[in-house]
């Protein structure tokens, strides 16, 4: 019987992670999902599908993090694609921002996708077989520009997307895939400004068709791996 394949998804909210979290278990996988309160992501172990539990983890806690995959590991078995899905955002004038606020936004942005990414090589390393395991940042417009007040949001993108292509340099020969997913738009939500009533269909991106792309990616044959893919709907403007 082959082994059954475990997800971690670290940065967990209505969106985009419980889609991912959704996508993974109907897939029949072991499911871990992650966020600082496991409380508000409790509703999500009761998805139909594979089993899913959820961890409370601070990921830019290195310690937390250590923790968390040991916990992972025991209960569902090591995970074989992990995806770092997590971030922070104050959105202010340079002059404005604290080095509080600064440091927080960097530290979720990119130092908390390091320690996850850390922790899932060493996890994955040890594993047989030819593809040992996947990585998948998210990333955002912001990954590739800094807009003005978005200094917040995109050095902690710019510094992630560097991350994943030195891991994918070092580590994919090693046989294990990296890649880097840039969300160039907004995903559809409740939140005022996201939804196809006041955007118009399909001018929002669909959480559920993101975690598809994600699903595939990790499905990929290591002759053709991605390493960065761009998503927008079709009304974004490039």
């Amino acid at each position: 019987m082959a082994e059954r394949e475990v997800a971690l998804v670290v940065g967990v909210g209505p969106g985009l992670g419980a889609a991912l979290a959704r996508r993974f278990a109907r897939a029949a996988m072991g499911v871990a999902v992650a966020a600082r309160d496991a409380n508000r992501i409790a509703p999500l172990v009761r998805e139909p599908g594979g089993e899913t539990r959820a961890y409370a983890c601070d990921a830019t806690d290195e310690a937390a993090v250590t923790g968390l995959f040991e916990r992972v590991g025991r209960e569902l078995g090591p995970p074989r694609l992990v995806v770092y899905n997590a971030g922070a955002f104050v959105r202010k004038g340079l002059l404005e921002t604290s080095t509080a606020e600064f440091e927080r936004c960097w530290r979720a942005g990119c130092l908390g996708g390091f320690l996850i990414a850390r922790e899932a090589l060493r996890t994955m390393l040890g594993r047989a077989g030819e593809h040992k395991g996947t990585i998948i940042f998210t990333g955002a417009t912001a990954s590739l520009r800094g807009g003005a007040k978005f200094h917040n949001l995109a050095v902690g993108k710019f510094g992630l997307r560097a991350l994943a292509q030195s891991t994918a340099r070092e580590f994919q020969p090693q046989g294990v895939h990296v890649a880097h997913v840039v969300i160039d738009g907004q995903i559809r939500s409740e939140r005022p400004g996201h939804s196809e009533a006041e955007r118009g269909k399909d001018a929002v991106l669909d959480p559920d068709a993101i975690a598809e792309v994600y699903y595939q990616l990790h499905r990929q044959p290591r002759s053709a791996w991605t390493l960065e893919l761009d998503l927008r709907p079709y009304a974004e403007r490039f």
